[in-house]
């Protein structure tokens, strides 16, 4: 049976196996990505998607208000609860390897990264939004955004696996609760209960044209990100 610091060792293991690269491009590429500023297109998107598919301004502010509910519950647990609590230290300031590392320009964060905000905000975002808007394509294109925030994480040397892992777990929880508890309910109050049978809209009356521009501006971003990392 495992224990717990077979599992730590075992954790650092992959962390090496995954940090870094040695390359100046992909070293660029992670920290356009890692940067919540390259998303800021994804985020004007997502709300132009909820504004144009949502009948009433109670509506529009109950999505924008639960998404915001999202990264508020996964940002307290990460920084503000489990981070002083676990003070693990994040690879790039373990004094243990932190010299092994590979940082990109001296960037080592803070002291402690258990467990990563990037994964929680992220997945609970993106959760929260694929239970909203529920279409195939859209979801894979989701989670991928996550998982694409959380391997920058490792490649850039501020998060082992494992913070990410759970990060991950905490942040998927957090979607579907606030989906479910707090979403859904006091949608049930505010709106009449419409069935969504065109093949142009989901079952939730999200428009397959609106979500495929949302899909488009993800992968523009993706693609200038690309862009900014070869200049």
């Amino acid at each position: 049976m495992m224990n717990i610091q077979s599992l730590l060792d075992l954790d650092r293991e992959l962390f090496f196996n995954l940090n870094g690269g040695g390359s100046l491009f992909m070293d660029g590429f992670m920290q356009v990505l890692t940067s919540g500023l390259t998303w800021v297109p994804l985020y004007i998107a997502l709300v132009c998607l909820v504004v144009k598919n949502n009948e009433t301004m109670q509506q529009i502010i109950l999505v924008v208000g639960s998404a915001a509910l999202c990264v508020f519950l996964s940002d307290v647990m990460a920084d503000l609860i489990m981070k002083p609590w676990v003070a693990r230290y994040r690879p790039s300031n373990d004094p243990e390897i932190k010299y092994l590392v590979h940082v990109v320009n001296a960037f080592r964060g803070g002291d402690y990264g258990f467990f990563s905000a990037h994964a929680s905000n992220t997945m609970s975002l993106a959760v929260f939004f694929c239970l909203l808007v529920r279409d195939k394509t859209f979801n894979l294109f989701m989670i991928c955004w996550s998982l694409v925030n959380c391997y920058t994480r490792i490649y850039l040397g501020l998060h082992y696996p494992l913070d990410i892992f759970c990060g991950l777990a905490w942040g998927a929880l957090v979607g579907v609760v606030v989906y479910y508890l707090f979403y859904a309910k006091i949608y049930k109050r505010v709106s009449v209960k419409i069935t969504y049978v065109s093949s142009q809209y989901t079952s939730t009356g999200y428009s397959l044209l609106d979500i495929n521009i949302v899909l488009n501006v993800l992968t523009l971003t993706l693609v200038a990100a690309l862009v900014l990392s070869l200049i």
